[in-house]
C-alpha cells in the first residue's frame, strides 16, 4: 500500500458514518453573515473608500465627468510621461487632452517594449471601499492583465457612484469568476523579513485612481 492508498483509505473512513447529501455545495453551508459593516450613504461609502485608497499609499483625485480629460492630462504630464498604453475599450475622450504617444494595447506586445512605456490608463471593474481595492476584469477598458502590471505609473478611473460597493461579499455578487480577476490594494509593494517597505517589485510604484462623477 503506497501513501495515496493510505490517505484516502483514512479519508474513507472518516466519512464512513457522513449520511449521503445530493444537495448543492452552494446551499452546502450557511451565508448568512453580513455582507457590509454598517450602514453608510453612498457619499459615506466614496469617502470610506478614497480614505483606505489613501491608507495603501494610493494618490486619490476626485473630478466630475467634464474635467476627467483635462485631469488625466495634467497627471500624466506632472509624472512626465512621454508614452502611454491603452487599452482597446477605453473610451476616447479620456486622452483626448493628454500630450503623449499612445500605445494600443497588444497580443504582440513583449514585456520589455512594456516596460519601456511611462504610463497605463485604465477603468475598472468595481471598487471596494471597506478594504480600498480596486478590481480589474480584462474588460474592454482595462486590458489585459500584464498592461497594469509591467508600466510604473497606473491611472484607474473608478465611476463614482455606479462602480462602488461597500464590502468584498457585494463585490463578488458583481464579478464573474471565470474572468482574470486583479485585485489592486495601493501601489505595488512587499516587506522583508525586517519590514523593509519596498515598491513596484511585482506591479506599479505610482497608482493613482481618479473618482470621477456627476457633470
Amino acid at each position: 500500500m503506497n501513501s495515496r492508498e493510505r490517505i484516502l483509505g483514512r479519508v474513507r473512513r472518516a466519512l464512513a458514518d457522513v449520511p449521503d447529501d445530493a444537495g448543492p455545495y452552494e446551499e452546502a453551508v450557511a451565508r448568512d453573515y453580513l455582507r457590509e459593516h454598517g450602514q453608510r450613504s453612498v457619499p459615506e461609502t466614496v469617502d470610506l473608500l478614497a480614505e483606505n485608497l489613501a491608507d495603501y499609499r494610493a494618490v486619490v483625485h476626485r473630478c466630475a465627468d467634464r474635467e476627467l480629460p483635462g485631469l488625466v492630462a495634467r497627471l500624466l504630464s506632472a509624472r512626465g510621461s512621454g508614452s502611454v498604453v491603452v487599452p482597446p475599450g477605453l473610451p476616447t475622450g479620456w486622452l483626448g487632452a493628454a500630450d503623449t504617444t499612445l500605445v494600443q494595447d497588444s497580443a504582440a506586445g513583449t514585456a520589455p517594449e512594456l516596460d519601456r512605456v511611462d504610463s497605463v490608463v485604465t477603468g475598472c471593474a468595481v471598487a471596494v471601499a471597506e478594504t480600498g481595492t480596486i478590481v480589474l476584469d480584462g474588460s474592454p477598458d482595462q486590458g489585459r492583465r500584464r498592461i497594469t502590471l509591467v508600466p510604473d505609473h497606473h491611472i484607474c478611473v473608478v465611476r463614482v457612484p455606479d462602480q462602488v460597493v461597500s464590502s468584498v461579499p457585494e463585490a463578488l455578487g458583481r464579478l464573474d469568476p471565470k474572468r482574470p480577476l486583479t485585485w489592486i490594494s495601493g501601489p505595488s509593494a512587499t516587506s522583508d523579513i525586517e519590514l523593509d517597505r519596498v515598491e513596484g517589485v511585482h506591479g506599479p510604484r505610482t497608482l493613482e485612481v481618479v473618482l470621477v462623477g456627476g457633470s
